[in-house]
């Protein structure tokens, strides 16, 4: 398929662009009660997002503004899952729950603090992608969690999106710290290594200090 896309000169930011349309209709189906089939439409719209790439690597159109595009669109996708939910929980019906709601919220601002301090972190160390909670790990909890609930169910094993929402709001908070040390770690270990080739170079190790030998006039008054 992916082959397919590239001899057909299909744009990857079109099919960014159709990933990130998807996404909203998951997120719109989160907001009226269907999990199970925001969960495949959810499905759906990351195997675009996944496409996405290869089709650019394949056709050789990968381009610095694709990337931008894909990532910014990617934090977009993210964030309509979470309000989808959010409305869902908030909304005046028997599923109505603030501290769900509380969640989602706590959730969604940890999401954009977790991708926010990679970007940021990005441009003064080489790479900073450290952490269990990144966009992957959210989206397959969120398909887990849309699969097996059911509003209404009383059944353990039908109710499992609270469950995903505490482990998403505690797991970015958790992921935002660690890439904050994570930053802070190799901003302290370049610095180290930069004085130490500064020392090791000839020449910059300042010379003591020599004195003249005194004549032999001097040494005899």
């Amino acid at each position: 398929m992916v082959r397919w896309l590239a001899r057909g000169h299909i744009s990857p930011n079109f099919l960014t662009f159709v990933g990130v349309a998807i996404n909203v209709g998951s997120g719109l189906l989160f907001g009226y009660g269907q999990f199970f089939w925001a969960g495949i439409v959810l499905i759906v719209a990351n195997l675009f997002d996944m496409l996405d790439g290869q089709v650019a690597r394949l056709s050789g159109r990968v381009t610095s503004f694709g990337g931008f595009l894909d990532s910014s669109l990617d934090r977009l996708s993210d964030m309509v899952v979470f309000v989808g939910l959010i409305v869902f929980y908030a909304r005046d019906t028997e599923f109505h729950s603030t501290l769900n709601v509380f969640l989602a919220g706590a959730g969604l601002m940890g999401s954009i603090m977790v991708s926010y301090a990679s970007a940021r972190a990005e441009s003064i160390i080489p790479k900073c992608d450290v952490g269990f909670l990144r966009r992957p790990e959210r989206v397959v909890l969120f398909i887990i969690g849309a699969l097996t609930t059911h509003p209404g169910s009383h059944n353990f094993f039908l109710n499992r999106m609270p469950a995903v929402l505490w482990v998403l709001a505690v797991g970015s908070y958790w992921t935002f710290a660690h890439r904050m040390y994570h930053t802070w770690m190799e901003l302290n270990r370049s610095k180290v290594e930069a004085a130490e080739k500064e020392s090791a170079e000839p020449g910059t190790q300042p010379h003591a200090e020599r004195r003249p030998e005194p004549t032999l006039a001097a040494k005899t008054g």
